[in-house]
Order: C-alpha cells, then sequence, then structure tokens
C-alpha cells in the first residue's frame, strides 16, 4: 500500500507556481484574488485565511470583501460586477456558504467566466463536459493532480465516484471520464452500493459521511480516494473511509487529513496563475 500524499504534491505545486509568479511580476503583472464572504460562517472563515495564507506565501495578491449577513443579492451582484470589471482582479472567488436568502447559482453565473477560478460557471462547466480547456472546480482538480503526480494511470479503469455534488462529484466524474476510465456515479438513492464498489479499481468518497467506505465495499488492490473531512464525537478530523481497515487492501490511499485537502487550495492558485497568463494573452 502506498500513501498518496497530498500534502507534499500541494508543496511541490506552490514552489511551482511561486517561480511563475516572480516571472509574471518581473514582466510588470501582479496576479490577484478577491474573495467574497457573505455573513461569518466560522469554517469559512478558516478557509478564508487559508487562502490568504497561501496566496501570500505564493506571491498572488489578495483581496478580501466581507459582506454582512443581511446584504441583498442585489448588492452582491453589484460587487461581483465591479470586480468583474477591475482589471487589475484576476480571479474572483464566492466563498460558501452565503446566507439561505440569497441564490449563490445566481452569483456564480454574474462572475466572468474567465475570472471564476472555482470553476463553477456554467460556462465552464460546460467547457468541462465538452472536454475543452478551461477552470476546473479545485477538489476534482487536485485528486487529478495527484494521479498524475505518482503516474497512475486512468485509461479503461472503473472508478466509482460516491456522491454527485456540483462541487465534487460531477466535475470529479467528468475529469474521470476525460482521462477515459468508466465512470460510475453512486449516491444516496443507490441500490446495492457495495455491490458496485467492490467492482471499482478507483473509488473516490465524497459523501460527507465519516468512515462511511469500509473494507468489505472495497476490492483487493484499488485505489482509495478520500475527499471527505468531518469531525467525529471527540472533534478528531476523519475522513468518508475507515482508514485504518481499508489501507490494508488498497495499492494507494488517500490520508486525511494531508490527503485532498491540501490540494483545493494549491489548484485555486493554479487557476488564479493560468487566469491571469490569459487574460495577459501569455497562453
Amino acid at each position: 500500500m502506498e500513501l498518496l500524499k497530498g500534502k507534499e504534491v500541494a508543496k511541490k505545486t506552490r514552489e511551482n507556481l511561486k517561480k511563475e509568479v516572480l516571472t509574471l511580476k518581473e514582466e510588470g503583472i501582479n496576479p490577484k484574488l478577491a474573495v467574497i464572504m457573505v455573513g461569518n460562517d466560522s469554517a469559512s472563515q478558516i478557509y478564508v485565511r487559508n487562502k490568504s495564507k497561501v496566496c501570500n506565501e505564493i506571491g498572488i495578491e489578495f483581496d478580501e470583501y466581507l459582506l454582512p449577513e443581511e446584504t441583498k443579492q442585489e448588492e452582491l451582484l453589484e460587487l461581483i460586477k465591479k470586480l468583474n470589471e477591475d482589471k487589475a482582479i484576476n480571479g474572483i472567488l464566492l466563498q460558501s456558504p452565503i446566507p439561505k436568502n440569497l441564490d449563490i447559482n445566481e452569483a456564480f453565473r454574474t462572475i466572468s467566466p474567465e475570472k471564476d477560478v472555482d470553476g463553477f460557471h456554467p460556462i465552464n462547466v460546460g467547457k468541462l463536459v465538452l472536454g475543452q480547456d478551461t477552470f476546473i472546480s479545485c477538489t476534482p482538480y487536485g485528486v487529478m493532480k495527484i494521479f498524475e503526480d505518482y503516474n497512475i494511470n486512468l485509461e479503461g479503469k472503473n472508478a466509482v465516484v460516491i456522491g454527485r455534488s456540483n462541487i465534487v462529484g460531477k466535475p470529479m466524474s467528468q475529469c474521470l471520464l476525460n482521462k477515459n476510465a468508466t465512470v460510475t456515479i453512486c449516491h444516496s438513492k443507490t441500490k446495492n452500493l457495495s455491490e458496485i464498489t467492490k467492482q471499482a479499481d478507483i473509488i473516490v468518497a465524497a459523501i460527507g459521511k465519516p468512515c462511511f467506505v469500509t473494507e468489505d465495499m472495497v476490492k483487493e488492490g484499488a485505489i482509495v480516494i478520500d475527499v471527505g473531512i468531518n469531525r467525529d464525537s471527540e472533534g478528531k478530523i476523519k475522513g468518508d473511509v475507515d482508514f485504518e481497515k481499508v489501507k490494508e487492501k488498497v495499492s494507494y490511499i488517500t490520508p486525511v487529513p494531508g490527503g485532498v485537502g491540501p490540494m483545493t487550495i494549491a489548484m485555486l492558485m493554479t487557476n488564479v496563475v493560468k487566469a491571469t497568463k490569459k487574460q495577459n494573452k501569455l497562453l
């Protein structure tokens, strides 16, 4: 069994980006990310802080827009439009969740596709489906980067994605399909789930339930990617996979923490640098 250490891949990715950003700055180009946060969700505050820290490390400028809980939809859209027009801003990210009275999908649609570094705009989602160059949602993009870094060939493999969210499950399955894997998407309504997962060469668990994937659901020698970040009753971080037992059966597995998590921010930064280059006609 080999551990897929996303933490190390992310570190390498950040170091490469640092060099790219330095080169851009020598040409007078300063990559800049704008993050919008509405309300004061405590998990979001931590994510935003982490993003700002990594921007700082790589040399990407970081603008933060904190809007109060009672912000109206028009005010949010107004800010997004203003950032779309601001040539100094290369990437725009709307931190989710946002308050229930706001329409997040309309907000995502309002972000310019050229600055949509989260890969959620329908145009970028459509391009991913068509296999065109685009901004890919950061978590699935991070998983693909891990596969690439460990030279894992996906062609012809049976891949099962557990979870069908717009942020992970759907784009993840599309990324795997684009690499010629045979993909099955499973979800809460799937019947005989373990019969399906037992056929899988690759399992990506993105369901948000601690230790959901057990050893009897996994075939010998499979590759298991755990996207889940959950806290158990003692406050310990657990993935969607019963790591201790499953690791005995597999050829590769991502740990939690230190697996997919660090890759998400690293790929966000990759998208910011890519957006900057595209906007400056360097790509």
